[in-house]
């Protein structure tokens, strides 16, 4: 008994980040909605929702009369956008919420669309004469679907309906583009747009073959995919439409590097420029997606986020502090990005004797952060060993770093399994490489080219193998046993993380 536009919602209940700040009124008449559904039980509570991005928000609720009505209001006005009526079992409906902001729904739960009367909203009548006109064709077409797949045996008749559903589908589209043409300005207007075809050139572009260029094909794809989508409409953001285009455009249709990523989220920001609540969540949401991404070298992404648009100016729905933390994260991990030359490291070793990681002469050095009486360094540690001895004569070496520098801890772990690689540790603790390396848990690995600059980082063995059989061009990956996860980073006391 949902009424979703182009699909169902799930309704989150949490509290808002975005979107229940409402705009005041020079009239101060401010909003008021009311709802009345037949059937509706006295005395049960209703709830007013908004889209907002990719999540839907609790704005207000409300206990329902004896007549079956609920009634929202406040003198301010809500921000335009499709919003959500909710009944006590999670089912809803749609309403347009835009220039007219003082409006009756009458309705009945036998059937939300078909039986909606509207009073003072001329873009609820509109959109409830679409809703009613779309569910009957899409009524038709599942039936026409239906008989075209009873047809396997009748080609003659199954081309017949194969023709009346595209003829169907041609009605709906014609429908929508004289709708938008009557209303120009309304939000429906601009939603229809958003969820239109790409328009692609009748004629594909060829290769040197003359064969299709699918590459070329993307390309002209990926080029007109936002054409029909307003990003200067700042409505859009409180409908269900905007988030799956940009989700679509940044992460399937942008290669997944962090350079492609930044141009990207650079454009769709120029874009939306003159809508605040579009601008704040692109910004926000790229920013939140490769902070938290697991794949390597996408912090990237996070640091020219922060750098670019985390600033007093830009950033103005965030607060000081919240600013301040997001700048100092980037700070940190600005100088460990994939490509950057790792930090000066000079340490001891067991004997005392200073050992610098740039004087290193190999053409490949894993810079291993560890601690003894870490519980995955302790099978983390003996796997690397396997893997060194298999190549430190073709070209690699390990500089080896104790995270907790406990000496005799640390010297028995090493004589115990033969580490013959660089061993070294912060004695004094002195070097502030925990802070400036973001080590946070143990074990870490970092893989550095002759110039030390950083390769791969927070690998584990299995993975740094198979990049050095690669590199080396000798046979060195390993297999990782099934459901084993001990390469994972643990946290807290037990193994030393700071």
């Amino acid at each position: 008994m949902k009424s979703g536009i182009f699909y169902p919602a799930v309704l989150l209940v949490c509290a808002l980040s975005f979107s229940v700040a409402a705009q005041e009124t020079a009239t101060g008449k401010g909003f008021e909605i009311t709802v009345t559904v037949k059937g509706l039980e006295p005395d049960s509570f209703c709830y007013l929702a908004n889209y907002f991005g990719d999540k839907q928000y609790i704005i207000d609720s409300v206990r329902v009369n004896a007549q079956g009505a609920a009634t929202y209001s406040a003198d301010t006005l809500l921000h335009p956008g499709i919003y959500l009526f909710v009944l006590h079992d999670k089912t809803y409906l749609e309403m347009v919420v835009d220039r007219d902001q003082r409006f009756k729904l009458n309705t009945d739960r036998s059937g939300f669309i078909n039986h909606m009367k509207v009073e003072g909203s001329e873009d609820n009548r509109i959109f409830y004469e679409y809703l009613v006109y779309i569910n009957a064709k899409a009524a038709e077409m599942k039936t026409l679907q239906s008989r075209f797949g009873a047809l396997e045996s009748k080609p003659q008749e199954r081309d017949e309906v194969r023709k009346r559903m595209m003829a169907l589908n041609d009605e709906v589209i014609a429908f929508k583009e004289q709708f938008i043409r009557d209303n120009p300005d309304m939000l429906m207007t601009n939603v229809f747009k958003a969820t239109k075809e790409v328009n692609m050139p009748a004629e594909k572009p060829l290769d040197a073959s003359g064969a299709v260029d699918s590459v070329a094909l993307f390309y002209q794809y990926r080029e007109r995919f936002l054409e029909h989508v307003d990003l200067s409409d700042n409505r859009l953001i409180r409908t269900p439409v905007l988030y799956p285009k940009i989700e679509q455009y940044v992460k399937k249709l942008t290669p997944q590097i962090p350079d492609s990523i930044n141009a990207t989220a650079d454009f769709l920001i120029e874009k939306a420029q003159d809508s605040p609540d579009i601008y704040k969540f692109i910004v926000w949401w790229i920013t939140n997606q490769y902070e938290t991404s697991k794949i390597m070298g996408m912090d990237a992404v996070f640091v020219h986020m922060a750098k670019n648009y985390y600033t007093r100016e830009k950033a103005f729905w965030a607060d000081s502090t919240t600013i301040y933390k997001i700048q100092e994260r980037a700070r940190i991990l600005d100088p460990i990005l994939l490509g950057k030359p790792m930090r000066s490291m000079v340490l001891k070793d067991t004997s005392g004797v200073y050992r610098s990681l740039h004087d290193i002469k190999a053409p490949w050095t894993v810079l291993l952060i560890w601690d003894p009486d870490c519980g995955h360094c302790k099978t983390t540690v003996p796997k690397l060993k396997t893997l060194y001895d298999k190549a430190k004569d073709q070209g690699l070496e390990v500089y080896a770093v104790d995270n907790e520098a406990e000496l005799q801890k640390w010297k028995d772990f090493i004589n115990e399994h033969d580490l013959n690689w660089i061993n070294v540790a912060d004695m004094d603790f002195q070097n502030n490489f925990r802070y400036e390396l973001d080590i946070k848990t143990t074990p870490q690995l970092f893989l550095l080219d002759a110039e030390k600059k950083i390769v791969a980082k927070q690998i584990d063995v299995f993975a740094l193998s198979g990049m050095l059989e690669d590199k080396l061009g000798i046979p060195l990956k390993m297999e990782k046993p099934e459901g084993h996860d001990d390469e994972e980073p643990s946290e807290g006391e037990e193994n030393g993380s700071h």
